[in-house]
């Protein structure tokens, strides 16, 4: 239960004055619901109001805060015509200018005669000195209230600056004076206020270097962020690892079989990876491994390896993907690699209805079924095994640790192999795998060329298509990646189906479409279609970035390049060079790029190396957008930016280790104070692991 020190901060923010429901809603959409969350909206700007001439001395352009006489009110004739306030100082005249003004509110704000402070930005037309809409309108004792600087937010439409402000100052009053949590030598060595102190500071910059992430404020609340997800993924692993393991090791037979029907050898990084994971079957401790390896390096074989394991001494497996499109993809890969041991896997999806469900859930049940593949419905709570030992999770990025923890939970001591093929920068794999160990997978399967990688402007689109009529002649087949537009699944759809409007009139029926929008059966009979050669050129949006495994397919072009981040790219550049021959992969962007784009595309022209990629990616994009907003498993963090406060990160997992080793529930005081910060942070499961949480 959340300690009452915090039952302040979690209130809804319509709690705080001035804040209504249309205003909480709009504030929703861009910090949250909870007056905590207005903490976390840090300014990203300041508007320095200190600047207070005379009138005959104020700078066109600047703002600033005049202390002048109120005179006549100027009312126009009609609503389109300003209504002017005419105001004087002993050095000049100055008009204050609004447009659809209440005369009401004017007259009251701005009695006629009376001395008053305005705030806001200066004007000049011809000589006449304006200033419209002043931000700011104050008595004369107020002038030092108004002349501060101030901090400027990230809005939405509809939102001021003004209401956010004073939304965000009302929270600020709430803000509690926490127990201390940080050891005293750190907080000491960085010089770092305390929390209560710092979360002020942060939302009150006196000069633009206030705003930077490494002022000591900034600094102090990206390590209680990052320390409290450090802290929530080792006692996640923790958990998962309390239930003692079952040693798993099956005697190879069924292994055998399966190797020796393979179409090729096993790399080294391959065999190595299935030793490292054949260790961890057969120790006494629950097995939580991350396989990480590029788009082709074969992670399917090895996952298929810790499977059979199960299977090979009478337990079943389970390997669930993130789409429904990839769990049918896996189910045809296994069909093929276990056809030498007669061994037929089952698939579970939310496709699956009725009788047929029925079917495999009762085969589940009663260990007929061995190794089942599925979606997220693997795990839903009607769903049994007989004895489930080994579950491998594809494309992990997209579930979070508690999906993790769900299928874990369906067996007894279930061993977890996660797998994915986005590569991950080092900085990243320990705020979202710092709970497993790793496997790496660095080498491709021998006898595949790299993928040659053409940068080539829109304006030439013409000649593109002219390019792909030429490789379809010679029997290569297409894929056309459309890029996703302001986050907008209409106007992704829209993209990619004028695209296929225009290739098909080109190239008739054989341009297939498939995007997010349509239904499982018609997206399946698609990529069918392009897979057995029925269609050529397949208009796609992002939904072929992983998994999809089209051997012929040896050309792709990616439309607006430049809208894609590095890793997303790779992916798509993955799904072709599968084969034994040349593949193009033609990156068309627009006129005018920016030099973060530019240095994004130069990266793909020069390397196919993931990891490589994905280092370069964090230092052009940041971690926020990395993976791209869809992804849910990656921590959202609002406080810390990895690329800023990377040297943070390592602090802070050393700290977790050290603090549980020391006191692994959280008893003494400074685990007290952390369960605090645990709960602050909304790491609620993270607590719930602790034996006496």
């Amino acid at each position: 239960m959340r300690p009452e020190i915090l039952f302040s901060l979690f209130r809804p923010i319509t709690v705080l004055k001035g804040v209504g429901k249309r205003t909480a809603d709009l504030i929703g959409k861009i910090a949250g619901e909870n007056v905590v969350d207005l903490l976390w909206h840090l300014p990203d700007g300041i508007i320095d109001r200190r600047y207070a001439p005379k009138i005959a001395a104020a700078q066109a352009g600047a703002i600033a805060t005049m202390t002048v006489r109120v005179g006549r009110h100027l009312k126009p004739h009609n609503r389109r015509q300003p209504y002017k306030v005419l105001c004087d100082d002993d050095t000049g005249a100055m008009s204050l200018v609004f447009f659809h003004a209440h005369a009401d509110y004017l007259a009251k704000a701005l009695p006629e005669g009376e001395v008053r402070v305005v705030s806001g930005k200066i004007e000049k037309f011809g000589d006449e000195i304006q200033m419209t809409h002043p931000d700011h309108i104050g008595t004369a004792a107020e002038i030092e209230m108004l002349r501060k600087v101030e901090p400027v937010y990230g809005l939405t439409a509809g939102l001021s600056l003004k209401v956010l402000g004073k939304a965000i100052t009302a929270a600020l009053a709430d803000v509690p004076a926490f127990p201390e949590w940080l050891d005293p030598t750190l907080l000491k060595r960085e010089g770092w206020p305390a929390w209560d102190n710092a979360v002020r500071a942060a939302h009150g910059p006196a000069e633009l270097a206030d705003l930077e992430p490494t002022t000591p404020a900034r600094r102090r609340l990206a390590y209680d962020e990052l320390l409290s997800n450090q802290l929530a993924l080792a006692l996640i692993r923790r958990s998962m690892r309390r239930l003692k393991g079952v040693p798993l090791a099956g005697d190879g037979k069924i292994r055998q079989k399966v190797v020796a029907g393979l179409p090729f050898t096993l790399t080294g990084a391959q065999q190595a990876a299935i030793r490292e994971i054949d260790a961890d079957l057969g120790s006494d401790t629950r097995m939580l491994r991350l396989l990480q390896g590029d788009v082709g390096s074969g992670k399917t074989v090895v996952a298929l390896m810790a499977m059979l394991s199960a299977v090979e001494v009478g337990g079943q497996a389970v390997l669930m993907a993130p789409t429904e499109i990839l769990a049918r993809q896996h189910l045809a890969t296994l069909t093929n690699l276990l056809a030498p041991a007669g061994i037929q896997p089952l698939i579970l999806t939310g496709r699956e209805r009725g009788k047929p469900r029925d079917a495999v859930l009762g085969k589940l049940a009663d260990g007929a079924a061995r190794i089942a593949v599925g979606t997220h419905a693997l795990f839903q709570d009607d769903v049994a095994y007989a004895d489930l030992r080994v579950a491998v999770i594809d494309e992990q990025h997209r579930f979070g640790v508690h999906q993790r923890l769900a299928l874990a939970g369906k067996g007894r001591a279930v061993d977890v192999l996660v797998t994915t093929a986005t590569p991950i920068p080092r900085t990243l794999m320990l705020t979202a795998y710092g709970d497993m160990d790793v496997s790496r997978l660095t080498e491709k399967p021998a006898g595949r060329p790299p993928v040659k990688t053409v940068l080539i402007s829109g304006d030439r689109l013409d000649e593109v298509v002219a390019a792909i009529g030429r490789a379809v002649a010679d029997v290569a087949r297409v894929y056309w990646i459309c890029p996703l537009i302001e986050e907008s699944e209409t106007t992704d759809m829209a993209a990619a189906e004028a695209r296929h409007d225009h290739l098909r009139s080109v190239f008739g029926d054989r341009a297939g479409l498939v995007h997010g929008r349509m239904k499982g059966a018609d997206k399946d009979a698609a990529m069918a279609a392009f897979k057995d050669g029925g269609i050529d050129i397949l208009v796609a949006t992002t939904v072929v970035e992983v998994g999809v495994d089209v051997p012929e397919a040896t050309v792709m072009v990616v439309e607006h390049a430049e809208r894609f981040g590095l890793a997303q790219l790779h992916q798509l550049r993955g799904r072709i060079g599968r084969g034994s021959g040349q593949s193009t992969c033609l990156l068309v962007h627009g006129r005018n790029l920016g030099d973060n784009a530019r240095a994004r595309l130069r990266t793909m022209r020069e390397t196919d190396d993931g990891f490589v990629i994905a280092e370069r990616d964090l230092e052009l994009r940041g971690a926020g957008e990395l993976l791209g907003t869809r992804q849910s498993g990656l921590p959202e963090f609002r406080l810390a930016d990895l690329l800023e406060h990377r040297d943070l990160l390592p602090t802070a997992r050393d700290d977790a280790e050290l603090i549980l080793s020391r006191d692994p529930d959280l008893t003494a005081e400074r685990g007290r104070n952390l369960r605090i910060l645990l709960y602050l942070f909304e790491l609620d499961a993270a607590v719930r692991n602790l034996r006496s949480g």
